[in-house]
């Protein structure tokens, strides 16, 4: 059964570009996806409709049975407690430490001091920065940061984890590391991962599932792919 899907699906911006052209997908609970394609293909616009920063002109998104499309702004947060999203920018708060980063998440959900530490802890645990939660982000490095934004994308648990280019700003060294962080939550916490990236030494050597867009167009669905962009290879 699909945890997520996406239904002849459009999007037109208000400048008349198409950026998702009749997109349908199906990923199912614990799949491991990579979305590929030259710049400008589609992905990021694909990646924002499955957590609502954009909606569909066209056709249905449905993420764990919310139809993203018809979600009013109110009710958006239902979707977001489902979904963590990594960027390739980190997005890190720097006047806050490392674990009140990822703490911010649970607090603005809520959760009280008592509930968030032992969920912070474990978060920063899974990305192998227990001993650095005192920091601030401009003590750490690049491979570093990210795994910040890992934790603080995953303190919730969510069922899903969107990536839009984690790997961009990385030497390829810690690109690894990164890739076997978000790996090992895949396998040991069952999370979807959902990732768009340009990077073709990770896609081949992970042999993941491979979705690949050309001209908001899909061209591509391949189970334990590579990066390719001929739809006929």
């Amino acid at each position: 059964m699909s945890f997520i899907e996406l239904k002849n699906v459009y999007k037109v911006y208000k400048n008349g570009i198409t950026a998702v052209a009749d997109v349908n997908i199906n990923i199912k609970k614990g799949d491991f996806v990579f979305i590929i394609g030259q710049t400008a293909c589609g992905k990021s616009s694909l990646i924002k409709l499955l957590y609502r920063e954009e909606r569909p002109t066209k056709g249905q998104v449905i993420v764990g049975g919310i139809n993203v499309a018809k979600l009013k702004n109110n009710r958006v947060y239902k979707l977001r407690r489902k979904i963590g999203i990594v960027f390739q920018d980190y997005k890190l708060l720097p006047k806050l430490t490392v674990y009140e980063n990822v703490a911010f998440v649970l607090d603005s959900y809520g959760y009280k001091e008592s509930e968030i530490k032992p969920k912070v802890i474990d978060a920063l645990t899974r990305v192998g920065l227990k001993e650095k939660l005192r920091s601030f982000p401009n003590e750490l490095s690049g491979g570093e940061q990210q795994r910040v934004c890992i934790a603080r994308a995953i303190v919730n648990k969510p069922k899903v984890l969107v990536c839009d280019e984690p790997t961009g700003n990385l030497d390829a060294t810690t690109s690894k590391e990164i890739m076997k962080v978000i790996d090992s939550i895949n396998k040991e916490l069952g999370t979807t991962i959902i990732m768009a990236t340009h990077d073709q030494d990770i896609v081949n050597r992970m042999k993941k599932r491979v979705i690949a867009l050309k001209d908001g167009m899909l061209i591509g669905d391949w189970e334990k792919g590579s990066y390719k962009l001929d739809e006929t290879a």
